[in-house]
This record gives C-alpha cells, structure tokens and sequence, in this order.
C-alpha cells in the first residue's frame, strides 16, 4: 500500500523542483526524501523519477501519482475537518501572502477581522513576483492573492481558484497634464505619452503595449517601477503616465494625481486566491477565504461610484 508521506515527498518534488526544496518543505532530510520516492517506485512497480542532467525529475508515471497525490491530500483534509468540531483547533495558523497593492487594501481589514480569540491566526506575507511564480507561492502558503489580465494564460490546474474581484485599471497622470482635461480616454489621445511602467513579465505591462498597439506607435517607457506608491509619485510630478489598479491604490495620498478610464478598450486585472485544493477544506481558510470576499466587496463599494474630477 502506499503511504501518504511517499506521496506527499512525490508531490513536493513536483511542485519544487529538486529533492532538496522539498526536503527543506517537509523538514526532512534530502536522503529521506530519496528513501520515499524509492519505494513508492516500487510499490508502483514502474519508474517515477530520472535523471535530467544534475536534477531529478518526473516521468509520466510520476507526474500522474503526483496529480492523484492532491486527490489524496483533499481526502485527509476532509477527513480531518469532519471531526474538527470535536477539536478545538479554531486558533490554527492560516498563512496569506498578496501582491503589493492588494495587501496594502486588504491585510489590515483582514488583521482587524481575526483580533478576538476563536478564529485562525493569521501570517501575512508580502509577494511580489511574476505572474507565472504565483502558483508556486501555493506551497509556502495556504492562500495566495495573485491577479493576472484576462486574457492572460490561465492559472494552472495544480491550484485551486477562488475569484475575488475584477478591477478595472485607469491611466494616470498629473492634475496639470493637458490629458487630464477629459473625463475619458482613448488609446489615440496617448500617442506621444511617456510611461512609468512594470517590470517586463509582470500583467500589467501587456495592457500598456494593448493601448499602445490601438493608438498606433510603440509605448515609450521612461521608468520601470512595479510599486504603484512609487510610480504614482513620479507621475504627479507631471508630463507621465502610468496603469493604475482603481480599487486598490490609496489615491487620497496623491492629492496632485487624477484616475482616467479607458472609453475602449475596457482594461482590468482579475484578482484571484490561489490555493492547494487540500487548504480550502480547512475551516479557518475557509473563515479567511470568507472574510477576504467580504473586504473587497467593500473596499469596491467605498469607490464605485466614484467622482470623475
């Protein structure tokens, strides 16, 4: 029979990449993580790892004990919360990492929603990164705000997806630019604009090259900048433009700053929760996952409608 720390070594190495990432995730050593996988080999009485240059990685038998492995973990995870009720462990620690702007809207709400004694206890993280690396956050974390464009590749089937809101994206610029005149944008009226952009590999950057495709001329991009406090500084000092997430940059800090949308094409960003299927049937992910859903449909209601100025 299989033992559910040999699949659990096996879906570690999957999802990490080496047998030394998921030792250090399982707080073993990387010869036990070896020992594992050997004899889940031979319990399934096929392969399930090779070597690919210095790197130990999955054949297809593997890769597909590693998928069944979640159904597993999904399994434990229900079984577990099924005599929950008869355990007092609502204190649990439920770990939630979000990217910049998403955290500076939601994690202090969130802090205030867990204070009381009863509910989960919270660590919160920080996660700046490429769209492609939050799936991997799912490892270290029990969930995961993450937010890609819409017709960006999708999130991959290894994680569970639990939406939480679409934000629209304005274009921003300073109350003195010659632009900021107008109620609404096109892309033709940005020909000529120089941005303050992400990072190359971060979703926002492909609806700046999306605007400038339609207005007809490459995007001049003037400074790369990923934290929005930082880029919304330089554009209030006039003659800039950036992409700015409506719902989650505090804009009462940037007096000299104005949000204009796009008539067409209409830009956003999905923000999803991003988590290991097992996770979600914790019931104090489940509290936060709740709680979060409650947080943004108010931080959207404090700003829709909103005045154009």
């Amino acid at each position: 029979m299989m033992e559910l720390g040999q699949l659990r070594a096996l879906r570690e190495l999957s999802e990490r990449g080496s047998i030394a990432a998921a030792a250090r995730a399982l707080h073993v050593t990387p010869s036990s993580i070896s020992q594992q996988l050997s004899a889940l080999a031979r319990r399934a009485g096929t392969p399930l790892t090779f070597r690919d240059g210095r790197r130990t990685a999955l054949t297809p038998a593997g890769l597909a004990l590693a998928r069944a492995a979640v159904g597993v973990e999904v399994a434990m995870e229900r079984a577990e919360s099924a005599v929950g009720s008869f355990r007092h462990d609502a204190r649990a620690q439920v770990r939630v990492a979000a990217f910049h702007s998403a955290g500076l809207a939601l994690f202090r709400r969130l802090a205030a929603e867990f204070v009381h004694d009863g509910g989960p206890q919270l660590m919160l993280g920080d996660a700046d990164v490429a769209q492609q690396d939050f799936p991997s956050l799912v490892a270290d974390y029990d969930l995961v705000l993450a937010h890609r464009l819409p017709n960006s590749p999708p999130w991959p089937d290894s994680v569970a997806v639990v939406p939480l809101a679409f934000e629209p994206l304005d274009i921003a610029l300073a109350r003195s630019h010659p632009l900021a005149a107008k109620q609404t944008l096109v892309p033709a009226d940005l020909r000529g604009v120089e941005w303050v952009a992400v990072r190359q590999g971060f979703p926002l950057q492909g609806a700046i090259e999306l605007i400038q495709t339609l207005a007809g001329e490459e995007a001049v991009v003037r400074h790369r900048i990923n934290e929005f406090f930082v880029a919304a500084s330089l554009v209030e000092g006039g003659g800039l433009a950036a992409l700015v997430p409506r719902y989650t940059v505090a804009r009462q800090l940037f007096p000299a700053l104005v949000l204009r949308p796009l008539a067409a094409p209409v830009l956003g960003r999905r923000i999803d929760i991003l988590a290991r299927p097992e996770a979600l049937e914790r019931g104090g992910v489940a509290q936060v996952v709740a709680a979060l859903r409650t947080i943004m449909a108010a931080v959207i209601a404090e700003t829709e409608p909103h005045p154009r100025r």
